[in-house]
């Protein structure tokens, strides 16, 4: 448990500088490296204990946890030359607490796992707990502990809580033909970012923003859980990747119309410039934490959200069409896909 020794942690210190500045973590001290993130977090009504006992306490009136982690990886899921600590901290939580939402759950708490050398600037992870809080802030949770060990490369690794609020949860079974699929967020933005970012330009600032901090629309979930959503899922892996999960969980076929996407302009001249069909990044393109789900035929839903495609019976085996045809571009992420 992330605890600072001494008890509760002091109310949140903003501004995102350390109270030792110029010194490592490894000058720092584990204890000391635990007064400075503990510092940064404030807790919210469902933190009945927070940072400074064994285990941290935290209100489910439900009855019903529901929990998601993850890891972020330097070199494999982040870049210091391309993300600040404070960017790596915001989208650590992001893809956590969509996870959360996707389900049709509140988020409510994060616990934090960190691995850093002992010679990285004190600056970093501080600052990355400030992100952490300020993710968690727009997502109406709070950081409630973890730990931090030192290794030789920076490895966050979060594990969110949610709260159901009374509702079923939206699991990726329950889609059924006739159901129409819609989606609501952003779709390619975080792809078109990244490559942007890999042939070293900094702009369109939007598109490298949307890579470095995604905004999942964490109150979509629990909104499509009371408009009678089927079945859902955020778009961590690519639209065409995560609708494949549905439809193989609830043995459908999902047939997607790309006339029905949104393609902003900027985006195809990012996609012209690097000689990337744009279309490409909104089908496949992952990290942008959308939320996708699938609705009854006649269910009302708000203006945020877009119909994009239909579920349909299986003409072979459980899969997702692209206007009609099998997607055999391929795309999507696997992390051990090479």
């Amino acid at each position: 448990m992330l605890s600072s020794p001494g008890g509760q942690p002091p109310p949140h210190f903003s501004g995102g500088v350390p109270r030792t500045p110029g010194r490592t973590v490894g000058e720092l001290g584990e204890f000391g490296l635990i007064r400075e993130l503990t510092s940064r977090i404030t807790p919210t009504p469902a933190v009945r204990i927070g940072p400074g006992d064994d285990a941290a306490v935290v209100a489910a009136p439900d009855r019903r946890v529901v929990a998601s982690t993850d890891l972020l990886v330097e070199g494999r899921h982040f870049r210091r030359d391309w993300s600040t600590a404070y960017d790596v901290g915001r989208k650590a939580a992001a893809q956590n607490l969509a996870d959360i939402a996707a389900m049709g759950a509140a988020p409510t708490a994060l616990l934090l796992g960190l691995v850093v050398p002992a010679e990285l600037p004190a600056t970093w992870p501080a600052e990355l707990m400030d992100g952490l809080h300020d993710e968690c802030r727009v997502a109406g949770a709070a950081v409630v502990g973890g730990d931090v060990v030192r290794g030789d490369t920076i490895t966050v690794a979060i594990t969110a809580l949610g709260d159901l609020q009374g509702r079923e949860p939206v699991t990726r079974t329950g889609a059924r033909p006739g159901d129409v699929v819609a989606v609501t967020g952003w779709l390619g933005w975080s792809a078109a970012g990244y490559a942007v970012l890999a042939r070293g330009f900094r702009s369109p600032r939007a598109f490298v923003e949307a890579h470095r901090r995604p905004e999942p629309p964490y109150h979509a979930g629990p909104a499509a859980a009371e408009l009678g959503a089927t079945a859902m899922t955020d778009v961590s892996d690519g639209l065409v990747a995560d609708l494949g999960h549905i439809a193989e969980a609830s043995k459908v076929r999902i047939d997607i119309r790309t006339a029905a996407l949104d393609v902003p302009a900027q985006m195809s001249d990012i996609g012209q410039a690097v000689g990337v069909d744009p279309l490409r990044w909104v089908l496949t393109g992952g990290e942008d934490h959308a939320i996708v789900a699938t609705f009854p035929p006649d269910a009302k839903l708000p203006a945020r959200w877009r119909r994009v495609g239909e579920v349909l019976h299986p003409s072979a085996s459980p899969q997702v069409t692209v206007d009609g045809a099998p997607w055999t571009a391929g795309g999507g992420w696997d992390h051990f896909g090479g």
